[in-house]
């Protein structure tokens, strides 16, 4: 018994053969399910019949035609939109809540704020809590418990690791034994100014560490998925490397367009599109980045991205921006502005976020970030790089931040509130930035990295990076699938 049966049994209505057959041929049908037995339910009836399905059709203005299997099957029109409204929601955004004057107050504000968040879900740990004040440590001796933001980490001439942590009421200086081979792998994970719980005991001015504890990931149950979602990123419209014709593939294939009778049938079950940032290629990103544009215009690059995704229909596209588009730099990057994109505005199934930003997908809470955090990672821990980013968003999601390190490679805004706290574990958690897919599920979480319409630039070319072009992953139903439009 499949889904739409159960739906119908479980609102007490008998389903006929032919009804059943009509509607489960549709697209988004348990949608239409739903709405049919709201609309059922306002009619005491209690038999569906294929004739009381068609006269329903005919209310909410659907199209009947025939399938190449001779089923009956009902294709939505262009006003699809309105006959099936998504149920979409932005539940994070910092857009217009990103408040700093750049004084010395607002800098203390923002790691306060950071220490505040993630020392809460620490807290939570059965572990830490009754952790004690750093301020409490001359007086501890055995079973001791503090929560701190590292201020530097090293290894010593004897290869043990001296790290440095603190809260709002003091310093400790913290000591991890190269002999406890397990600890001080953990601790070649950790990164200046995250928040981390440690246990131990004291020895002198030193606390000698026997467990370290991230924020963590609380294991997701996997929400049931009765639709599909595709995510690209790095589109990179403007630019020279710019894959024109497999993105204009791509476009004709989620419209249902294009590809083989499988990749069609995924496409027609498509209500969402996530843009994960870098949209145009920009202008003065780089240095001498004018030899490498087809459009050397940013509102001429942001009228062609209008008039290549104004090309998708019946899908809600959400749209955050990148280092590369009109925006201002340091994370949290507000929503990509009007003024730069007034065609794109005008695309009416299109919704714009900041980045970071949360939003939910027909009950699917998706995170999405470019990654520019990525760069930092790859360049100081050992064993990340840019061509495996499923191991650096699991360390973003253990360590409940986005973007822990402050001063490195990725501008980061001093914002009275740090929003690129990861407060909620999320569905999905979806980036781009290296132009190099990845996917991997980790506790429930869908991490996907959403590689490039772009195909290699001389930069990656000197560093020997190869990226993924045109391959868009697709979430079907809850299971990965990765199209290829190259």
């Amino acid at each position: 018994m499949d889904d739409i049966i159960l739906k119908f049994t479980d609102a007490d209505i008998l389903l006929d053969d032919k009804a059943y057959n009509k509607l489960k041929h549709q697209k988004n049908p348990l949608k239409l399910t739903e709405s049919l037995i709201d609309d059922l339910s306002k009619r005491d009836t209690f038999i569906l019949t294929e004739d009381l399905v068609d006269q329903y059709f005919k209310r909410i203005k659907l199209n009947e035609t025939s399938s190449e299997t001779g089923v009956s099957s009902i294709q939505t029109p262009q006003s699809k939109l309105m006959d099936f409204p998504f149920d979409f929601h932005v539940l994070k955004d910092a857009s217009k809540k990103s408040y700093t004057s750049g004084d010395i107050k607002d800098f203390s504000a923002y790691f306060n704020s950071r220490y505040q968040k993630l020392s809460g879900l620490l807290e939570k740990n059965p572990v830490l809590r009754n952790a004690s004040p750093i301020k409490d440590v001359p007086n501890l001796e055995n079973d001791l418990k503090i929560i701190g933001m590292v201020n530097s980490i090293r290894t010593t001439k004897n290869n043990h690791r001296i790290m440095e942590v603190e809260d709002d009421t003091g310093v400790a200086t913290v000591l991890i034994h190269k002999d406890n081979e397990k600890l001080f792998k953990m601790s070649e994970k950790i990164v200046n100014d995250e928040v981390i719980g440690i246990v131990g005991v004291r020895k002198g001015n030193l606390v000698i560490a026997s467990e370290i504890i991230n924020p963590g990931v609380p294991r997701k149950e996997d929400k049931e998925m009765d639709f599909s979602a595709v995510f690209i990123s790095d589109i990179h419209i403007g630019s020279s490397t710019f894959l024109e014709d497999a993105f204009k593939r791509f476009t004709s294939w989620i419209n249902g367009d294009y590809g083989d009778e499988e990749q069609r049938e995924i496409a027609n079950d498509v209500r969402y599109l996530v843009i994960a940032g870098d949209i145009v290629d920009g202008i003065g990103v780089y240095p001498h980045q004018e030899e490498e544009l087809t459009i050397k215009d940013i509102y001429g690059q942001y009228e062609e991205a209008a008039r290549l995704l104004g090309d998708i229909n019946d899908v809600k596209m959400v749209i955050s921006p990148g280092n590369h588009d009109a925006c201002r730099l340091a994370e949290p990057q507000p929503a990509l502005p009007e003024h730069y994109a007034p065609d794109l505005y005008k695309i009416k199934n299109a919704e714009f976020v900041s980045n970071p930003s949360v939003v939910s997908l027909d009950g699917i809470n998706t995170l999405i970030y470019h990654g520019r955090s990525f760069d930092d990672f790859a360049m100081t821990i050992k064993g990340m790089s840019h061509e495996r980013t499923d191991l650096i968003m699991k360390e973003l999601l253990e360590k409940r931040h986005l973007a822990p390190i402050y001063g490195e490679r990725t501008p980061l805004a001093s914002e009275y509130e740090d929003h690129l706290v990861i407060e909620e574990i999320p569905d999905v958690f979806h980036t781009g930035h290296v132009h190099i897919n990845a996917y991997k599920k980790y506790k429930g979480v869908h991490m996907i990295n959403s590689g490039t319409f772009q195909s290699q630039t001389e930069f990656q070319k000197i560093y020997n990076i190869v990226p993924t072009c045109a391959e868009v992953p697709v979430l079907n139903r809850g299971n990965m699938k990765l199209l290829k439009f190259n």
